[in-house]
């Protein structure tokens, strides 16, 4: 059975909540990457994802200059360890419809991250299932946060 640890990547960059939308942009910029764990301090206290900087932040007319992650990433985020098996993961990637999951080890650290390119490229497991569940249109979040 392939682990988690087995394809994660490694070596996460993060963003504090302080930080504003611009950096977290140029961020994802220089990394290419689409999403970014949000830590205060070591604690993992959310993600902000280019969607959540288009739809929350840029749809919103806010300014990226002076607003603040913390003003909109997602707060509400999905986990594993790294000793849980990759198909596990790979279900709750389907059922949440989210294509990156953070890795904490026993003390809560963020250790890594895994996408969907991760287990696409380094596990050989149903995949094309995980994307179509991912992919399917789901009702519009029409919440903002304040």
């Amino acid at each position: 059975m392939q682990t988690i640890q087995d394809i994660m990547t490694r070596d996460v960059q993060t963003i504090s909540p302080q930080e504003t939308v611009q950096r977290a942009a140029q961020l994802m910029d220089e990394l290419n990457v689409g999403a970014i764990p949000v830590l205060d301090g070591e604690q993992l206290v959310g993600m902000i994802t280019d969607r959540d900087i288009t739809v929350r932040s840029v749809a919103a007319g806010q300014n990226p200059v002076t607003t603040k992650v913390n003003e909109v990433m997602s707060i509400d985020v999905r986990t594993c360890t790294p000793n849980q098996s990759v198909d596990e993961v790979l279900a709750q990637m389907g059922d949440v419809q989210i294509r990156r999951i953070p890795v904490l080890d026993e003390a809560s650290k963020v250790i890594g991250i895994v996408s969907l390119g991760d287990v696409a490229t380094k596990h050989s497991a149903d995949v094309d299932r995980t994307l179509d569940e991912i992919s399917t249109p789901s009702e519009p979040d029409r919440s903002t946060q304040q």
